[in-house]
């Protein structure tokens, strides 16, 4: 049976490298997402030419050690739930139900390199064109970023930079 090869999704995405971090924004869904080295280095290499075993290999070779075939299918559970794929194969049935708590403990100290990814839904234009940012003019606390526009009930002027302003 053929089954797809893993495709990374690129439309609709931006991607920027920080440290060692990948972020990647979805503007479909206003969804910023963060890979860790080792979810990363899976997701830029699903090309839909590559198996779940050359990404494998890959990552030892990045790695310079024994990677277990279930990181791989972890990472692409991941990024297939954040919809970071567009192919993905189906997960063999001896790997059904495989979660992160169950990788660690099957692999133990090397769980340091799991795939790991967090997501935050970012606003949208309009929610974030409701913040005014510091030392901007406000009226009201609701209007600054930081929740504490001076001279409004609650923040005294004292300490502001100036009366009427986001701080």
């Amino acid at each position: 049976m053929n089954q797809p090869l893993p495709l990374a999704r690129k439309e609709s995405l931006i991607i920027k490298e920080v440290a060692d971090e990948t972020l990647v924004y979805d503007s479909n869904n206003d969804k910023a997402h963060c890979l860790n080295p080792t979810a990363a280095l899976v997701w830029k290499n699903c090309d839909g030419k590559r198996t779940v075993d050359q990404l494998r290999e890959l990552m030892e070779q990045e790695a310079g050690a024994a990677v277990p075939e279930e990181m791989i299918w972890l990472a692409l559970d991941q990024l297939q739930s954040f919809n970071l794929l567009t192919e993905a194969p189906a997960k063999p049935v001896a790997l059904a139900g495989l979660n992160r708590r169950t990788l660690v403990k099957r692999i133990g100290f090397a769980a340091m390199a799991l795939p790991v990814i967090l997501s935050i839904a970012a606003p949208t234009r309009g929610q974030a064109g409701t913040c005014t940012p510091n030392g901007q003019a406000c009226g009201a606390n609701n209007q600054c970023c930081s929740g504490r526009c001076c001279g409004s009930p609650g923040n005294p002027v004292g300490g502001c930079p100036a009366n009427n302003t986001c701080f």
